[in-house]
């Protein structure tokens, strides 16, 4: 996996990381394949993480047969039964709560992405 992660302000590094690190091995866990590349973003109330090169063989097989949207509703299911487990991650990794988490998928190019809003800071 790689990870390249991008924030402001700059001290966030560990925290993108750790995000990026956490996605892509409840990613692997789940569907036997994790992802090659993942970024994350910050911003405020809002994680993004952006996630490359996830199909696995078999999805691949699936798309090149005209069945892309039996994986894209596949991939779709293995979000929503990972969300408790991302969102807890992300709530441990930022020590603030997650109130909303939304994700799709895109065939070609393979991404996938999911955006994490944060209950507003206790500042």
């Amino acid at each position: 996996m790689t990870a390249t992660n991008a924030a402001h302000p700059s001290d966030q590094g560990p925290k993108l990381a750790a995000i990026s690190t956490l996605t892509v091995g409840l990613f692997g866990q789940y569907t036997g394949r994790g992802p090659s590349k993942a970024r994350t973003f910050i911003d405020e109330d809002v994680v993004v993480v952006v996630l490359q090169d996830m199909l696995t063989a078999a999805e691949r097989t699936l798309i090149d047969n005209d069945r892309a949207e039996i994986v894209l509703a596949t991939r779709k299911v293995f979000q929503e039964v990972m969300t408790e487990e991302l969102i807890a991650g992300i709530e441990q990794i930022l020590e603030r709560s997650v109130i909303a988490y939304l994700s799709d998928n895109h065939i070609d190019p393979d991404i996938a992405i999911g955006v994490f809003v944060l209950a507003p800071s206790e500042q």
